[in-house]
């Protein structure tokens, strides 16, 4: 930067004009260097300035400075034997300053009537000029402060600076004093220092440096613009951080300045851009500049602390942003239904083909949920980085209610044709039914909450029809078993072991499931085979005396301990179901009426869904019990039913009974 600023000497010409209008011409404009400067003799220039290089003796005249101290200096005196044009070639600013406002006090300090003596016109006039020609310098330093850097660039910057606050210092002493300024005061070089940079920051922006490497293949117009821009942004951002910061006073604040110059132009240029209709492309790569990659810039640690970023708003106005975000929202809205749409149609055309799903670990899987789980991830948590909000971001999943429909649908349609494949691809949508519902109750800020449980209905819909799919060839080849439970030849013979062996042939079929999915698929089956057992036993034989009661408990009893421990053995760990059939088996022991509502009180609060209806068949069976007991007994029921309600239920019960029919 120094080696481009050669050395500048003021103009000897006089025109009045020019004298007279200093602040307009070139203090307020500030952005053009004047010309004349340019090839003056060095003996014009030291027959102007020789005053300039003179110590002054103290005046003893307090009117000379209105009774106010010179303003105070950061910068050493400059050495006598300096001379003026010597201070402006070595970028000294500041001394340059310092002896044209010592000349100022000189001239304008002694003088107490409005209009100055004839004899110190010509003074006057070379002053003016030399004025301009340190204003020009300044102002071009300043343009230059953000080039990288050459040596003494730093310095020389630091000294403009100071110049521009001595000048500043020097309008507000001649504000206190109550007499006329001389014509360039007030000179308010701070006002024109500001605009010198913002209108830099403007013409930067207008015109940023573009390396041939930084543009990218298949960039549009629009993309390669504002990535330019953006580029040359931060470049200066960080020269300011890094270099010019340090040439100013904290107080100051010059990051301040710049970030907002900056936040204010390229908002203008953005403006503009996005004015036009975008194709989607170039739609998504405006919102991440505005949403995403500029917070980052101004998030450097070299601008931490500079500015309160959330201050600046957003580089465009709302009015500008929902038509881009709507268009962007509604495009990946779209690409989500069709990615996914396509995700099913493979799977489905495979099926179609005949092929079963690939096996892992003995286990039938499908692609299906995680290839869906992935886009929704990745779309939404891009859409908010895009869009800058996430529950924005939420509405493109609005469709994935949809896609639960047609994978439903699809279920449905391989359940119903029931093809050698069928089967194995239950088994593995069972999987991905399972993928689905960790993944839509673990991310739940992804979606609404109305997609959620809309999604989430769908799914327990899916689940229950593939587990019945799965199960119902067993309950088939089970059927005559179960005819055999509460039949006078079950208490006399040991017919339930042959259950036993069925149940455990057939559970070697239903393998095939990922380990959760199969476990949970054996509970299912537990559970309807002990319901089809309690189902059987309350429309039994009739048990008419104690001994075939005591009987009927011990066989109810080891029927609950042998079929608790079989499934046990194959993964199934739901002991609450033995403790039901141990609790009807005891019920059926007991012949003291207290003792049997003790019972009934203990099943009817752990299974609020016992109906009266039930516990009146299961009593029946005790040929000994009256009408009259067993109404009774019921009572007890009901008691415990309503104490139940009122306590509002005694957390999650788990329902039995309501599976149970009975006529």
């Amino acid at each position: 930067m120094l080696s481009r600023l050669g050395p500048c000497f003021p103009c000897r010409r006089r025109r009045a004009e020019e004298h007279s209008s200093e602040r307009g011409d070139h203090l307020l404009s500030g952005t053009t260097m004047r010309n004349e400067t340019d090839g003056v003799k060095q003996n014009c220039l030291l027959s102007v300035f020789s005053f300039c290089c003179t110590p002054e003796a103290p005046t003893s005249n307090p009117a000379a400075t209105d009774g106010h101290p010179p303003p105070t200096e950061q910068e050493e005196p400059p050495n006598e034997s300096l001379a003026y044009e010597q201070t402006l070639e070595k970028k000294l600013f500041c001394e340059a300053g310092r002896l044209l406002i010592a000349r100022e006090e000189r001239l304008f300090g002694e003088i107490q009537e409005p209009e100055a003596p004839t004899g110190h016109q010509a003074e006057v006039t070379e002053l003016a000029d030399c004025r301009r020609v340190l204003l020009d310098l300044v102002l071009q330093t300043l343009r230059l402060s953000l080039d990288p850097g050459e040596a003494g660039a730093a310095a020389a910057l630091a000294s403009a600076v100071k110049a521009v606050e001595q000048e500043e210092a020097q309008d507000r002493l001649w504000d206190q004093r109550g007499r006329k300024p001389p014509v360039w005061r007030p000179c308010a070089w701070k006002e024109v220092h500001d605009s010198t940079l913002r209108g830099l920051v403007e013409e930067r922006m207008d015109n940023p440096s573009t390396p041939p490497s930084a543009v990218q293949a298949g960039q549009s117009s629009v993309q390669v613009d504002v990535c330019a821009m953006g580029r040359q942004m931060k470049e200066d951002l960080l020269q300011v951080a890094s270099v010019v910061r340090s040439c100013y006073p904290p107080e100051t604040n010059i990051c301040h300045l710049y970030i907002q110059a900056y936040h204010r132009t390229f908002s203008a240029r953005l403006r503009k851009i996005a004015d036009f209709g975008l194709e989607d492309k170039d739609c998504t790569f405006l919102l991440r500049w505005v949403n995403e990659y500029y917070p980052l810039v101004l998030q450097k640690p070299q601008m931490a602390g500079e500015m309160d970023v959330a201050a600046l708003g957003k580089l465009l106005p709302e009015e500008l942003l929902k038509p881009l975000e709507d268009q962007y929202l509604s495009r990946r809205e779209e690409e989500l239904t069709t990615f996914g749409g396509r995700i099913l149609e493979d799977a489905k055309d495979k099926w179609n083909k005949g092929e079963e799903p690939t096996r892992e670990d003995g286990c039938f899987v499908s692609p299906v949920s995680y290839d869906i789980i992935q886009l929704i991830n990745e779309m939404v948590t891009s859409a908010e980085k895009v869009v800058g909000d996430l529950q924005k971001a939420q509405t493109i999943t609005r469709q994935l209610k949809g896609i639960m429909h047609r994978f439903k649908i699809f279920q449905s349609d391989v359940i119903k044709k029931n093809k050698a494949s069928s089967r194995p691809v239950v088994k593995a949508h069972l999987g991905c039914i399972e993928q689905f519902r960790d993944f839509l109750n673990t991310k739940r800020h992804l979606f609404t909450e109305e997609v959620g449980k809309d999604c989430l209905l769908v799914l327990t819909d899916m689940k229950l029809s593939a587990q019945a799919y799965l199960l119902k060839p067993v309950h088939q080849v089970l059927k005559p078993e179960y005819r055999k439970l509460g039949t006078s030849g079950w208490l006399n013979k040991n017919l339930f072991n042959r259950l036993l062996g069925g149940i455990e042939e057939e559970l070697q079929g239903l393998q095939g499931s990922i380990g959760s999915c199969h476990q949970e698929l054996l509970g299912k089956l537990h559970q309807e085979v002990t319901v089809e057992y309690v189902r059987r036993l309350l429309k039994g034989a009739k048990l008419k005396n104690e001994e075939q009661q005591a009987k009927a408990c011990n066989t109810v009893r080891d029927n609950a301990e042998s079929l608790y421990k079989l499934f046990l053995k194959m993964g199934s760990e739901d002991v609450w179901l033995k403790d039901i059939l141990t609790k009807i088996a005891e019920v059926l022991r007991l012949q003291d009426l207290p003792a049997i509502q003790i019972q009934v009180a203990s099943l009817g609060a752990d299974h609020p869904d016992l109906s009266e209806k039930q516990l009146s068949a299961l009593l029946k069976l005790k040929t000994n019990l009256s009408k009259a007991d067993r109404r009774t007994v019921t009572d007890v029921l009901s008691v415990t039913r309503e104490e139940w309600s009122t306590a509002g239920g005694r957390g999650a019960a788990r329902a039995f009974f309501s599976e149970v029919r009975v006529k």
